[in-house]
């Protein structure tokens, strides 16, 4: 399968940030990966998952809560390993755009999705 850029769009979701789905197939249940932008000063909605998820910064910074603490500050290169079920949000504290990837397996769908606000 190959998946060309130009085909993928970015969405804003209700969680406060956009979404562009990179991988996200029923043919290929093990793995997602989109790329999330968070606005500065801006929060992702508390939520989890029913799937594990790996964020990777890839501009900006921001500091990241899992299962209600502050976990710390990403930024460029960084990772962050959200296993399945824990809250989860990230804070973007820098003064320009957050972008990270979303790795989740499973592979991301709705129904795995609780927004816990």
């Amino acid at each position: 399968m190959i998946i060309k850029g130009n085909q993928q769009t970015e969405n804003y979701i209700g969680e406060n940030c956009y979404i562009t789905e990179l991988l996200n197939s029923p043919e290929l249940q093990e793995l997602s990966v989109a790329v999330a932008r968070v606005l500065p000063e801006e929060e992702t909605e508390l939520h989890s998952l029913d799937g594990h998820e790996v964020y990777y910064v890839l501009q900006g910074k921001g500091e990241v809560f899992i299962d209600g603490a502050n976990r710390g500050t990403l930024e460029k290169g960084d990772l962050a390993l959200i296993k399945k079920d824990l809250s989860q949000k990230i804070t973007n504290t820098g003064t320009g755009d957050l972008i990270f990837l979303c790795i989740c397996s499973p592979r991301f769908r709705p129904e795995g999705y609780r927004a816990l606000e």
